[in-house]
């Protein structure tokens, strides 16, 4: 059993109720896979979390901090400086909506949901799990289904990879999500709406990511083709001169390198259509591509819609 420890009295950063379970370092270090000496150093050098204290000088950290770090470590993962993740969490959580009475039950609907989901992964069952799929279609938007229930689920389950079972768990799901997900892009995008195309940027994400998005960006003035995974990045031109899209949308969910602002400026004279860059990619490469003709979506549902429409007509500049 892990240990759980309830301080004494709080010290400093008396945010946490008297209550609430909090987690002594050497556990935190054991359910993330990062030694203490740098949780120590993310909350002293770039104040990435901020642990309560015991009368006695000890760290205790919360559910909400070990979230944090998981937040911390996919982002490295994805290659971003660890010195820079500060402020991605920052921006991340300025846009989160408040936390009101009625945002507390509504995320309290979600995290019981994705409770229902896991007995179904657990035991495999895809009849309960497309059951579960349909009544969470019927009670919630498209954006609130994949951003707020499924996609965390999924992400949660990536993180716990190598455990006896996990991974078959989250393949379970994945190929589950992946299938149920191209349908539902199929469906929508079967109509005569001015059509883009959106290619993943090799290695820089995971096919559930790319077609979550296209879905996601899909609405009834704009169609989205997903290109195949593996698609080369130097025959887009060629594709795009073959189908005469109304834009290339590229999507990548890691930093990008040093050299990619240049290879997409150069992608960009090839098009006879406007690029534009959606993912994490987008943000992160933004300041980069400032006063390029590449422009940038951003990755959530309803900020995607709107730039692709806005940059279309003319209303956005890049």
């Amino acid at each position: 059993m892990p240990e759980i420890i309830a301080p004494q009295r709080e010290t400093t950063h008396a945010r946490h109720a008297d209550s609430e379970v909090l987690f002594p370092i050497r556990e935190v270090a054991r359910l993330t896979g990062v030694n203490p000496v740098t949780l120590r150093a993310w909350e002293r050098r770039y104040g990435l979390i901020q642990p309560t204290r015991t009368e006695s000088g000890h760290r205790l950290y919360s559910s909400t901090d070990i979230d944090t770090v998981h937040r911390i470590l996919d982002w490295i993962e994805r290659g971003v400086a660890v010195s820079k993740v500060g402020k991605i969490l920052a921006r991340d959580d300025l846009h989160s909506v408040p936390a009101t009475a009625s945002r507390v039950d509504t995320e309290l609907e979600w995290q019981q949901w994705q409770g229902q989901l896991r007995l179904a992964i657990n035991a495999f069952d895809d009849r309960q799990l497309d059951r579960l799929y349909g009544q969470i279609f019927s009670s919630y938007s498209t954006a609130v289904v994949f951003q707020d229930i499924l996609m965390p689920l999924w992400q949660q389950l990536l993180r716990h990879l190598g455990g006896f079972g996990h991974t078959s768990e989250w393949l379970f799901f994945d190929s589950f999500l992946r299938s149920r997900t191209a349908q539902r892009l199929q469906t929508v995008c079967a109509s005569s709406a001015p059509r883009v195309l959106l290619s993943a940027i090799a290695g820089e994400c995971r096919e559930l990511e790319m077609l979550v998005a296209g879905l996601l960006m899909t609405s009834e003035k704009l169609a989205v083709r997903v290109l195949g995974m593996g698609q080369p990045f130097d025959e887009l031109t060629l594709i795009c001169d073959k189908t005469r899209p109304q834009a290339l949308v590229l999507f990548s969910n890691r930093a990008p390198g040093s050299e990619f602002p240049t290879r997409l400026k150069r992608l960009a004279l090839t098009l006879d259509c406007p690029l534009l860059l959606a993912g994490d990619a987008s943000d992160l490469a933004q300041q980069s591509l400032a006063g390029s003709p590449i422009g940038c979506l951003g990755n959530d549902a309803g900020l995607m819609q709107r730039r692709v429409q806005q940059f279309l007509s003319g209303q956005l500049d890049t």
